[in-house]
């Protein structure tokens, strides 16, 4: 086997390539959206992606994952969720757990296995080391109003050091299907690539992708306009990192959390 690749169970006919696009993909793990680094099948028609969360166990059953959030749990890797389809919501994100899952078979706790290795601290110091360095940690419970939809909600939340900014990842996943809603509904269509809205992705020479409406969305905006933004200190400077902090986040969920795919996330916000 070659370095960078990989013969996964879920596709055992060829071996999966890593390779790395600025296009999203659906994931035929998890079946949640991507971008960035994934481990492919190179064979025209195939079109089988997987998060490298999702490719990592090669075959079950991997050793058990444990999450400093459930000190008590024991998260096993399924490749299908237990119960009826419909039945299970991941405890990070809150969305349905349709295909991958990390499963606590004593708690009934299910994590996606991109929430589950969600990086718990983040750089959000901004292009070009500027913002002052500021970092987001990953908290189990929102202690604060959430940047975006301006409640606090049981979801997983980024945090600002200076506690100004906070973003659900349950918000963002809402973010990611309200925008790229069709990306891989139709995969293998057109000679491989992911289809959405119509359009076929070959790689970063595609069509444009569809861009991210709602993060630029701030709950404050109605909290007393130019009062609350003219603030001093902490968190005006928070406030002033807001939009690339919304792009590091992004990235982290969407399974490729570095500075080039929040580059490339930031490049499609809607203005």
């Amino acid at each position: 086997m070659r370095y960078g690749e990989v013969v996964h169970f879920s596709h055992p006919q060829h071996r999966l390539r890593l390779e790395h696009a600025d296009t999203p993909f659906r994931c035929d793990g998890c079946r949640e959206v991507g971008i960035g680094a994934r481990f492919r099948c190179p064979f025209l028609g195939c079109d089988h992606d997987l998060h490298r969360q999702c490719a990592l166990p090669l075959s079950p059953p991997p050793p058990p994952l444990r999450h400093p959030f459930y000190p008590r749990c024991a998260f096993v890797f399924l490749a299908r969720a237990p119960g009826a389809p419909g039945t299970r919501y991941c405890n990070a994100c809150g969305r349905d757990v349709a295909g991958f899952v990390y499963h606590c078979r004593a708690c009934g706790f299910d994590l996606h296995p991109c929430c589950a290795t969600l990086p718990h601290v983040l750089d959000a110091g901004g292009r070009g080391g500027g913002g002052g360095g500021a970092r987001l940690y990953l908290h189990p419970k929102a202690t604060a109003a959430c940047h975006r939809c301006g409640h606090r909600g049981r979801s997983w939340t980024y945090r600002s050091s200076c506690k100004s900014y906070s973003l659900h990842v349950s918000c963002v996943m809402d973010m990611l299907v309200e925008s790229w809603h069709g990306v891989g509904r139709h995969k293998g269509i057109g000679g491989g690539g992911n289809v959405y809205d119509g359009a076929t992705v070959a790689g970063s020479g595609g069509y444009r992708v569809p861009v991210i409406r709602g993060a630029a969305k701030s709950s404050h905006a109605s909290r007393g306009g130019s009062s609350y933004w003219g603030r001093k200190g902490k968190v005006k400077r928070c406030c002033e990192i807001a939009g690339f902090a919304a792009q590091v986040v992004i990235s982290a969920v969407l399974g490729d959390p570095t500075a080039l795919i929040a580059g490339v996330i930031g490049s499609l916000f809607a203005r």
